[in-house]
């Protein structure tokens, strides 16, 4: 089987996920392991040193390709050569993704594009690129990793939970007509993570506590102070979301959904439970004074 794995590669916005740390590069390695032909993709490749490192360690091989997912050509041109390469791709897991937190007043225009550009085009560019090859086999599999921001919002994180919440509609629109054409598509939905990604958070969190509006600070720093609690208490490894995503490529029949943990599955379940949504509200207000 042909695994394709997409990235952001470097910075964009304030916080990047990517094969070069994390759950992207948990993720390559366990695929590799289960016999997956992996193709790790990175706007820049020289990116990819953690990535050949646990490759080594792990005595599996993966391939490593330049993609940007902020450009057509780059996502088409990168997409045509695997095909030529490899004839077919099984398996596309879409995992780039950029962080933004702030107040709505702090966030500019182009914060808020920037963080729907990697978030949610991204990985409408590249499944639209690949998708008519699966179409054509008749088969294949679409995993996306979204957060738990794509489905319930958090205080602070208006444009981040926008792209997640626009990335969980895509998905759930294109997954029927994908399964009539005999591709499954699945997404994965983590709470907090012990990554790279939490330092980023943090000096987000600094810089956006010393720009934001008076009336908001006493909110901003308790949310800060409970979230950093919620990472050091209950934050997953990324080699436990990665055991999932191999799960979910693996399996026969695989769901549409999968939350990574406890914490998620309780959030998810409190607000599917409450249509007027007033519960999941109360919550997620918990955090603020």
């Amino acid at each position: 089987m042909k695994f394709f794995f997409d990235e952001a590669g470097d910075q964009v916005g304030d916080q990047k996920t990517g094969t070069s740390s994390g759950v992207g590069l948990s993720t390559a390695i366990q695929l590799a392991q289960v016999g997956f032909t992996v193709i790790a993709t990175m706007r820049h490749t020289t990116k990819a040193g953690s990535l050949q490192i646990r490759a080594r360690e792990a005595d599996v091989k993966v391939e490593v390709r330049q993609l940007d997912v902020q450009d057509d050509a780059s996502v088409a041109n990168c997409v045509q050569e695997v095909l030529k390469s490899y004839e077919r791709i099984d398996l596309l897991v879409n995992n780039a993704g950029a962080g933004y937190l702030g107040s709505l007043e702090q966030t500019s225009i182009e914060d808020l594009r920037r963080t729907m550009e990697t978030n949610f085009f991204g990985a409408w560019r590249v499944t639209r690129a690949i998708l008519p090859s699966m179409r054509a086999a008749r088969s294949g599999r679409i995993i996306t990793v979204t957060s738990i921001g794509g489905l319930v919002g958090q205080p602070f994180n208006d444009a981040y939970c926008a792209a997640k919440f626009a990335v969980e509609g895509f998905m759930e629109s294109l997954a029927p007509v994908a399964k009539r054409l005999g591709i499954e598509v699945a997404l994965i939905e983590p709470g907090a993570i012990n990554t790279e990604f939490v330092g980023s958070v943090q000096v987000s969190m600094a810089r956006s506590t010393q720009e934001i509006p008076e009336e908001y600070a006493p909110m901003f720093e308790s949310y800060l102070n409970m979230t950093q609690q919620v990472f050091a208490s209950v934050g997953q490894t990324p080699d436990e979301v990665a055991q999932i995503i191999v799960e979910a490529a693996t399996t026969a029949t695989p769901h549409f959904r999968y939350t990574t943990s406890e914490v998620v599955h309780g959030l998810v379940s409190r607000k599917y439970v409450d249509p007027t949504g007033d519960s999941i509200i109360a919550l997620t207000g918990a955090r603020l004074p």
